[in-house]
């Protein structure tokens, strides 16, 4: 061996539950995921652990879907979803019998969803405890994110609101899985400056930077991004590896752009008649993805070509041998410059696999496999263990950075949301107003207002709303969740200190916005 690779995946949804409607668009976003990343990815390890393949790989869960993988209404409701699903690729299967490419597509679809079903009831529709099992078994290694997801430089001038992400995480983290969190993603790698006072804290021992974060540390990493540094309080710093992101991430040379790919966009549920397809889209008054599709990417500007699924897997396998075999000759070449073994990290949206790139996770096996079988150069390594047989590291001060466009703070700080962050300055000093003024003397039903005006601060905190309204993909809905939960926060901060709790409308939010039911309020202090 002469040198290691760290594959992680980063799994992370907004909180999105509305049980005040039977049937809602945005839930749709985590359905998806199931069916397309998360299950398949069970799957995957799964087949792993039968054929004796060691491949460790780092997950990373965030708090928020964790929260929607595990309630009881969101369960319910995405077992109805995964059921029409295998209803729909039913009626596909009659309504292509004359014609053979599209009729062998819809049977795949039909057998793909059939067994996540088969998946989703061996486990008893629990996610989180299948992920549990693996990480129980030592065949993965689960880490944490900020609470809600919230982006840890744009609150860095109140800093009890870093330390609330973080500790609720922890805290969370630790009924879910019956231990504490070793490494964090931070949301979107975004570090600055003083975070590691508040990992420290929770006895968090490392965490991932995108490249610039640790090239400019000071003082410069000897080692660039190929080992991790310590920052001065003694926290692991991880830098990804520009080239195997790169080979990935690139939207001009990534794999998942090659022509023999599902394309992601074209769906039976826009192509179709509308009351052919209407029970099974995800809002019943508007087209949308049903998750059946039935074209590639196809090259050149001509109409689309239909999916030919072997050719897909053929491409797939062809990318995890290039993959492996750059990985192998970057080993090499730095085996002989460094005088220790080179880490290489590659970091990546879990929801990449599978669910954006349909062949993901078939890259991923093809790949995990021969890198098993096939080789002595690489070896797949969490960052947890390489900490453990690498101690000792140079200490540096990691530099501001995110993962996001130009590598900074543009894709959630510009002209499209920056409306958001003077009103959520406000709330998060009126939250250590309150504890202070409740912290030795409070009622019961006191203390349930305070946490839930910390949930309800958290989720406005959320980075996913400033990047869907710069995105805009769903900028009506962003803007809602944004102003919903300033306002009931609002509320609930002027009954704490003007007039009296409101029970009936406090238990209504309650259940609304239930994420964290033992949030502690005094994190804030």
């Amino acid at each position: 061996m002469q040198g290691y690779l760290a594959i992680v995946l980063h799994a992370h949804l907004p909180f999105v539950r509305h049980p005040e409607h039977e049937k809602f668009l945005e839930e749709s976003w985590l359905f998806e995921a199931i069916t397309e990343t998360y299950v398949p990815l069970i799957q995957t390890l799964e087949g792993w652990r039968r054929d004796g393949i060691d491949a460790p790989i780092t997950l990373s869960l965030s708090p928020t879907l964790c929260t929607m993988l595990l309630d009881p209404l969101l369960r319910g409701r995405y077992e109805r979803h995964l059921n029409s699903l295998v209803d729909l690729a039913e009626k596909e299967i009659h309504r292509t019998h004359w014609d053979r490419a599209f009729r062998e597509l819809a049977w795949m679809y039909h057998h793909k969803f059939s067994l996540a079903r088969e998946t989703w009831r061996y486990y008893e529709g629990n996610l989180v405890a299948a992920f549990k099992g693996f990480q129980d078994e030592g065949r993965i290694e689960v880490t944490t994110t900020g609470a809600t997801h919230g982006l840890l430089p744009l609150l860095a001038n109140h800093p009890p609101s870093i330390r609330a992400q973080i500790l609720t995480a922890r805290d969370y983290y630790r009924s879910c899985f019956g231990r504490d969190p070793r490494g964090i993603w931070l949301p979107e790698c975004a570090y600055v400056a003083g975070v590691e006072t508040f990992l420290q804290e929770a006895n968090i021992r490392w965490f991932i930077l995108d490249t610039h974060g640790v090239l400019h540390a000071r003082p410069r990493p000897r080692y660039g991004t190929f080992a991790p540094v310590f920052t001065p309080n003694g926290i692991a710093a991880f830098g990804r590896d520009f080239d195997s992101s790169r080979q990935v991430w690139s939207k001009h040379e990534g794999y998942p752009g090659d022509p023999r790919y599902r394309d992601f966009y074209r769906d039976i549920g826009f192509d179709l008649d509308f009351d052919y397809v209407k029970p099974h889209l995800p809002s019943p008054d508007n087209r949308g993805f049903t998750g059946m599709k039935y074209y590639r990417i196809t090259s050149g500007a001509g109409p689309k070509e239909i999916y030919q699924r072997d050719h897909a897997l053929q491409a797939a396998s062809e990318h995890a041998r290039h993959f492996f075999n750059e990985r192998v000759i970057q080993v090499e070449r730095l085996a002989g410059i460094l005088d220790r073994p080179p880490l290489m990290v590659a970091p990546y949206d879990a929801e990449l696999f599978g669910h954006w790139w349909y062949e993901g996770l078939e890259f991923l096996d093809f790949f995990a496999r021969q890198a098993f079988h096939d080789q002595k150069a690489v070896e797949l390594i969490t960052p947890g263990e390489y900490l453990h047989r690498h101690p000792s590291n140079q200490i540096a001060t990691p530099s501001a950075s995110t993962w996001g466009e130009e590598g900074h703070l543009r894709a959630w700080l510009n002209e499209s949301n920056e409306w958001i962050y003077p009103h959520l300055q406000v709330a998060q000093e009126r939250m250590t107003a309150l504890v202070k003024k409740f912290s030795k003397k409070s009622t019961a039903l006191q203390k349930r207002a305070l946490q839930q005006a910390a949930r309800e601060l958290l989720l406005a905190q959320a980075s996913d709303w400033p990047f869907i309204l710069r995105a805009g993909t769903s900028p009506a809905y962003a803007r809602r969740r944004v102003k919903d939960h300033l306002l009931r926060f609002i509320a609930l901060h002027d009954q704490l200190t003007a007039t009296s709790v409101d029970e009936t409308w406090l238990a209504e939010i309650e259940a609304r916005d239930n994420l964290f039911p033992d949030v502690d309020w005094n994190y804030w202090k």
